[in-house]
């Protein structure tokens, strides 16, 4: 009987809800999201890095982002090409900031390689309402064997937003 009454006070004594079966509690959370628009690179129609008509011999031609070519070592510069910078265009939201990056690769005449780097104006860029532009220059590296002929290649260039 004692243990009756003490059970029956601890009933009366603790709430209802303490011996409610799955006590739970539930409250509402928030999330958002912000889409921009894909950034996005072009090619500059006409444009390539053109490094120019030179003589064979073991150096370098380099030409600077801004189109200008050099030449190193027993390499010799002939007239008559027309040695010009890469060229491409950006298109993204408003005023972003990205990377710019450029990949080596090689010209090729049949089997025969020459390898170059690449090296853009900037390393990075800042959109202006959604546009912006750069120029990729390069040194292309001669062994001084290469037969005379006509060379050509690929690179890439690839930018991320920050």
């Amino acid at each position: 009987m004692k243990k009756l009454v003490i059970a029956a006070t601890l009933a009366v004594a603790l709430p209802a809800s303490a011996f409610a079966a799955g006590n739970t509690s539930t409250a509402s959370g928030t999330a958002s999201a912000v889409v921009v628009a894909p950034l996005v690179l072009a090619h500059t129609g006409g444009a390539s890095l053109n490094f120019g008509k030179f003589t064979t011999g073991a150096g370098t031609v380099v030409i600077t982002a801004a189109g200008a070519q050099s030449v190193t070592g027993g390499v010799n510069s002939v007239s008559g090409g027309s040695p010009s910078a890469d060229a491409f265009t950006v298109t993204g939201d408003g005023t972003r900031t990205f990377t710019i990056s450029t990949t080596s690769s090689t010209v090729a005449n049949g089997a025969v390689t020459i390898p170059f780097t690449t090296t853009p104006s900037a390393a990075t860029g800042t959109l202006a309402a959604g546009a912006a532009s750069f120029t990729v220059g390069g040194t292309l590296t001669l062994a001084g064997t290469e037969a005379a002929g006509t060379y050509s290649g690929t690179y890439s260039a690839t930018v991320t937003y920050n």
